[in-house]
């Protein structure tokens, strides 16, 4: 059961989901290669993208960027603990990491940790100044728990497209 309230809203049959499959794998295929591929006419390909977008099935299109190659090369999560779960709490530590560029995701979650961070640094010495300077010593901070990656194997964009079922 994977009804959705926005999915129902939608109403995406195949033509849609296989766009949203095109557009998720490869964002800057053009409107005439995306129509093609789906097996329509480019009007009504972009007429349905537009309406996906509109829908907030499609929330962006951005560039997959290399670290490494761009210089950061740690990749560090963070599970963060914090004295005080009230919302004014929470709110005030999600604005407050919001505002931190090294920080590339930052999730609520339930259970032993109240956050999860993903951190990318230049280097250990830039990882060791952020995690002193920002993250341990922020308010409302208990507990600071950290992962360095080590490799990464697999980094899929998107969401599966095949459990989606027809509207």
């Amino acid at each position: 059961m994977k009804d959705t309230a926005l999915v129902a809203k939608v109403k995406l049959d195949n033509i849609d989901r296989h766009i949203l499959e095109e557009l998720r794998d490869e964002g800057r295929i053009t409107n005439v290669e995306l129509a093609r591929r789906v097996g329509i006419s480019a009007p009504p390909c972009l007429r349905r993208v537009r309406a996906l977008e509109q829908a907030g099935l499609i929330r962006g299109y951005h560039a997959d960027l290399n670290a490494e190659e761009l210089g950061y090369g740690l990749t560090v999560f963070v599970w963060i603990g914090l004295d005080s779960q009230h919302e004014d709490d929470l709110s005030a530590f999600e604005h407050r990491m919001a505002a931190l560029p090294m920080i590339r995701e930052c999730h609520m979650l339930t259970g032993e940790a109240d956050f999860i961070l993903k951190v990318v640094a230049w280097d250990w010495d830039a990882w060791q100044n952020f995690l002193t300077a920002e993250l341990i010593a922020a308010p409302n901070v208990a507990s600071v728990k950290t992962a360095p990656v080590l490799r990464c194997s697999k980094m899929e964009f998107g969401v599966p497209m095949d459990g989606l079922g027809e509207s």
